[in-house]
């Protein structure tokens, strides 16, 4: 199976009641390897656990999650490579070069408009 990080975005946990029955319904799913709370975020690392019965186990038992990420648990190491990679990238000579488009065009007006006042004969096209 593969290694899944999930993030939950809970209620407010400010008693500690609701904090550990976050907890225990978290631990409580197959496959949970660890399980932390970041402020109103509950973080859970598992091997091959359903995220959708997670989230609505904890609806039903805190009353209000909502699912933030799920990725994949190889993270620390997928982020050491590309230090290394932006480390090396740095140090070469190549140029990077930035297009960037202005924010407001102006186009030049295509018709020519002349009013020379009332009851003259001249013509507009617009």
């Amino acid at each position: 199976m593969v290694k899944q990080k999930v993030v939950v975005k809970l209620a407010s946990l400010d008693d500690s009641k609701k904090r550990t029955k976050a907890l225990k319904t978290a631990v409580s799913m197959e496959g949970i390897v660890s399980v932390s709370i970041d402020r109103d975020r509950l973080v859970v690392v598992g091997d091959g656990t359903d995220v959708v019965s997670l989230t609505n186990m904890l609806r039903k038992k805190l009353g209000y999650a909502e699912l933030i990420s799920v990725t994949s648990g190889d993270d620390k190491i997928k982020e050491e490579k590309e230090g290394k990679i932006s480390s090396g990238s740095k140090s070469s000579s190549t140029p990077s070069y930035q297009y960037g488009y202005p924010s407001v065009y102006s186009y030049p007006y295509p018709y020519a408009y002349q009013d020379s006042g009332y009851g003259s004969k001249s013509y507009s096209i617009m």
